[in-house]
């Protein structure tokens, strides 16, 4: 792909320019991804902007963003195409009713009744086929890690060559590599060979000023002071070091949205109480943090 960013801080202003707040690293990782030509491996915890740096790329780049969600069990089919048997088969159908002499058709018709149903006309592009057609865009494979070893595996060849090769059609190349992103929550952890073909960046929990930074710029009808405190107690939810699933960024803003919503212009024990849903997603969770949530506030 053309040098689309002529730095680190170019992607930082890029990004930032769609409420995407990018720190060096992951900047510069995103700057040597475009320019390399390389996938971007993200890994950590939810709700830390994973998915979002893709949308975000996508946007700033003006390019199209096209998403493979993965999941148990998703194979090559599923990724790369599929016919479209139903309308092959009306199309076989339509054919046989506008033949008035079955007996007269040679071998040569039968090939090219053959050619026909596998026409492209009939194919159902899945995203990664699509990814390669359409490029240039932006390719977000998400949660890579729960699919299986097999899935794994062809993804790497795909990634490793930017073709396909579908039997009836021929090879399928991308004439310019789409920027490819994929993200794991490390429910498992993945191949060395597939780590290999990427560049690989964590996403950890911002710290609190960053964080602020980010609510403020994604919400900016949310007033200082509240936005200040949202984050503050998320932080302090985060560091307690007691709960299931502490929130991430992506619940930050639903938090602080939700507070917006109900009208409220400070956090007290009770409105926080109340919205806690937005943050916390484990009734475990929740009940803990409600029996201190006064303690939290003033701590």
């Amino acid at each position: 792909m053309d040098h689309v960013f002529s730095g680190a801080d170019d992607v930082t202003t890029a990004l930032g320019g769609t409420g995407y707040l990018a720190d060096d690293a992951l900047a510069t990782v995103t700057f040597l991804a475009t320019r390399l030509n390389r996938p971007i491996l993200l890994e950590g915890e939810p709700g830390t902007g994973k998915t979002a740096l893709a949308e975000a790329l996508a946007e700033a780049l003006d390019l199209r963003l096209i998403r493979l969600q993965c999941y148990e069990g998703i194979d090559a089919t599923q990724a790369l195409y599929d016919w479209d048997f139903p309308r092959q088969i009306l199309h076989l159908r339509t054919v046989e009713a506008l033949t008035r002499d079955a007996a007269s058709h040679t071998a040569r018709d039968t090939e090219a009744l053959e050619s026909e149903l596998f026409d492209e006309r009939f194919l159902l592009a899945r995203p990664v086929l699509e990814a390669l057609r359409a490029a240039p865009c932006v390719l977000l494979i998400d949660e890579i890690d729960r699919a299986d070893d097999e899935f794994e595996a062809f993804l790497l060849e795909v990634l490793s060559t930017w073709q396909v090769t579908i039997p009836e059609l021929g090879t399928v190349s991308a004439s310019t590599p789409p920027i490819v992103v994929l993200t794991s929550n490390r429910t498992r952890e993945l191949h060395d060979a597939l780590k290999r073909r990427c560049l690989y960046h964590w996403i950890d929990h911002p710290g609190l000023a960053r964080e602020l930074e980010i609510v403020r710029t994604r919400l900016p009808g949310v007033s200082a002071a509240l936005a200040e405190q949202v984050v503050t107690l998320v932080q302090r939810l985060r560091g307690s070091g007691e709960l299931i699933k502490p929130p991430g960024v992506a619940e930050t803003l639903d938090w602080a949205r939700a507070l917006e919503t109900v009208g409220a212009t400070r956090l007290d024990a009770e409105v926080a109480a109340a919205t806690l849903g937005a943050a916390l997603k484990y009734r475990e969770d929740s009940e803990r943090i409600r029996a201190s949530l006064d303690k939290l506030l003033t701590a």
